[in-house]
């Protein structure tokens, strides 16, 4: 019997570190919320923009954004329809001018769509959060995800609630 048992769990060890592997996310705050999605800057990069004073959303979202996208998500990209696991992250920068150059500066914030569709059904499939910093341990959104981003998604349903779109 201990070792059926610790079978099982040299099993499931695996399967969670699998998932977490080929999902990219950091577990914090899984069950809670959406998980920081570890090692997002070794992903596909989606594309890069710059939001300057003047701009409408330049209070909350002014600096430099890269945006990055796990494997799923390039594969939503690609159909218009992103599978569940899909995860793209927003990674925004305070931008300075310097040398007649933009430059980053310090992280604001990463926000980050997980697509789920039975777990975030009421907010299009996608699961919305935002970490201060960069820090894993700083969730911003939380429970007022469906509020604070889902709203600003919803007229991109045609386009599966993103705005971002691979480039050539």
């Amino acid at each position: 019997m201990n070792n059926r048992i610790a079978r099982a769990t040299r099993v499931a060890a695996f399967m969670v570190a699998a998932i977490v592997s080929a999902t990219g996310l950091d577990p914090a705050f899984a069950e809670d919320g959406v998980a920081f999605p570890a090692g997002y800057r070794d992903w596909h990069h989606v594309k890069s923009m710059v939001i300057e004073e003047g701009h409408p959303l330049y209070a909350a979202f002014g600096g430099i954004h890269h945006l990055y996208a796990n494997d799923l998500a390039i594969t939503g990209y690609r159909s218009e329809r992103f599978p569940d696991g899909a995860v793209i992250v927003f990674d925004l920068l305070e931008a300075s001018r310097s040398d007649h150059a933009v430059v980053e500066g310090r992280r604001k914030v990463v926000g980050v769509m997980h697509k789920d569709a039975a777990r975030y059904a009421d907010t299009g499939g996608w699961g919305f959060e935002g970490f201060a910093e960069g820090d894993p341990a700083r969730p911003v959104v939380g429970q007022t995800a469906a509020d604070a981003c889902f709203a600003c998604h919803q007229p991109q349903a045609a386009q599966d609630y993103t705005f971002s779109r691979l480039r050539d």
